[in-house]
């Protein structure tokens, strides 16, 4: 069964548009839990340009289900984490300029540096995905630096326009899927994925959780937060 976690972030980022205390992404958080979501995700950025240490303080004392922190590969963040201790890492690339994430993480390009900061978190406690793109020399790479799950780039096949276009990407994420499973990782999904979309990975066999933020944040604009997130959470459980 492929579960929901929802990302906060972007009501963080109302937040901060503003500068104020609303809307609060621990508010959004318990609302995510109590309409299905399984999970929480948070990205704490070098510039905090929207999750805070304060919400990451309190959603470790407050979230229900499972705490997953998305955070570039510094000694920084891995001080943050070690101090908030959620249940697991993501490390993801991150540059300064972005709008949101651009790509995954190269981990064959820089297999000692996160195999040293995946020891780190793991010796803390804390289990470790990696946010890569659906290439199996990244996969390979990723079983190499220790880590226990990764979490696939969904991005190609969420803009991608034709049928024989989002067959291809769709391919590449299953066959991705399939070897990381082979190799006894965890596999998530996540990046651009959105109510229309959403079925077909989430009837990949292997693909154990979806990560998802900006599209229910945005329905929910419309919807509310709460049937936003059951109606995804629905979609994803009857394609499985």
């Amino acid at each position: 069964m492929t579960i929901l976690c929802v990302n906060v972030d972007h009501i963080a980022t109302i937040r901060q548009a503003r500068g104020g205390d609303e809307p609060d992404p621990v508010f959004a958080a318990a609302i995510a839990e109590s309409a299905g979501a399984r999970g929480i995700v948070c990205h704490i950025r070098g510039d905090r340009r929207h999750i805070q240490e304060r919400d990451l303080e309190i959603l470790r004392r407050t979230i229900k289900t499972h705490m997953n922190i998305e955070m570039a590969a510094t000694e920084e963040m891995l001080g943050i984490a070690r101090s908030i201790k959620p249940d697991e890492v993501t490390l993801v690339p991150e540059r300064p300029e972005e709008v949101t994430t651009e790509g995954g993480l190269d981990a064959a390009g820089h297999l000692d540096e996160l195999r040293e900061h995946t020891a780190k978190l793991l010796d803390a406690g804390i289990k470790v995905s990696l946010f890569i793109d659906p290439d199996e020399t990244q996969i390979e790479a990723a079983t190499k630096i220790g880590a226990r799950m990764i979490e696939i780039n969904t991005d190609a096949y969420s803009i991608a326009r034709g049928e024989r276009e989002i067959h291809a990407a769709l391919a590449d994420i299953g066959r991705c899927a399939a070897l990381a499973s082979e190799s006894g990782l965890r596999v998530a999904a996540g990046h651009g994925l959105n109510y229309r979309n959403v079925s077909m990975i989430s009837a990949m066999p292997e693909i154990e959780e979806l990560n998802i933020g900006h599209n229910i944040i945005a329905r929910a604009a419309f919807v509310g937060l709460e049937m936003a997130v059951r109606d995804m959470a629905d979609l994803i459980e009857s394609a499985c």
